[in-house]
């Protein structure tokens, strides 16, 4: 799984962003989400632009903390702890809603 997030990282060459705290909203952690499955939460991670997918696949799935995470990217700390932030933010948004998308 790493070898081949590292291989997709390499092919399409994903730009992280940086952001500042003051910048980035804190989603509400207590916000309910109806009742998802397991497949309905494989789509919505697929769907994620690849470098969000890279780092909460590194982190969630594979172990890694922010600081092995940045190493094996070449990002800062900071990169990856914001591109983790908005995959959390993006697929909490998608499955509140329910807007799961095809695999690109």
């Amino acid at each position: 799984m790493i070898n081949r997030s590292l291989d997709h990282v390499k092919k399409k060459r994903v730009q992280f962003e940086e952001v500042s705290e003051r910048t980035m909203k804190i989603p509400d952690e207590n916000e309910e989400i109806d009742e998802v499955d397991v497949e309905q939460i494989n789509k919505a991670i697929r769907s994620l632009p690849d470098g969000y997918r890279t780092v909460l696949s590194l982190y969630l799935i594979e172990g890694y903390d922010h600081d092995e995470i940045s190493e094996i990217l070449g990002i800062s700390n900071a990169a990856s702890r914001t591109q983790f932030s908005r995959a959390k933010s993006k697929l909490r948004e998608m499955l509140k809603g329910k807007e799961i998308f095809s695999y690109n």
